[in-house]
């Protein structure tokens, strides 16, 4: 269990790596969220994201979404229960919002 936790931390910072957007059109920030099937979750993130794209959260499916987002961008952040931003389950944080546990995700666009 530990070994699958420790893989899925390092392919998270390998994907907040290569998924750092080169577009002066970026939300400036650190975006926060956490993974995983246990309470605790593994944390995760995005840094600067690039705005007005619809970016499918690294690590959740549809099982077992991302949870517990934190916005500290500049942008407001909407999230999307369901994958590609679809469905009517979203919510929308702005600026330095954080929301609990209970808020589960699998895609965010930025402003």
């Amino acid at each position: 269990m530990r070994l699958r936790n420790a893989v899925l931390a390092v392919a998270s910072a390998a994907a907040l790596v290569l998924a750092v957007p080169m577009s002066a059109d970026a939300a400036t920030g650190d975006f926060l969220y956490k993974v995983g099937k246990h309470s605790a979750g593994t944390p995760a993130g995005m840094y600067d994201p690039e705005s007005g794209k619809c970016i499918d959260v690294f690590g959740a499916t549809e099982a077992d979404p991302a949870f517990a987002p934190e916005n500290f961008t500049t942008s407001t952040a909407t999230v999307f229960l369901e994958a590609e931003c679809n469905g009517d389950v979203y919510f929308v944080m702005n600026p330095g919002k954080r929301l609990g546990d209970r808020l589960k995700f699998r895609s965010v666009v930025f402003s």
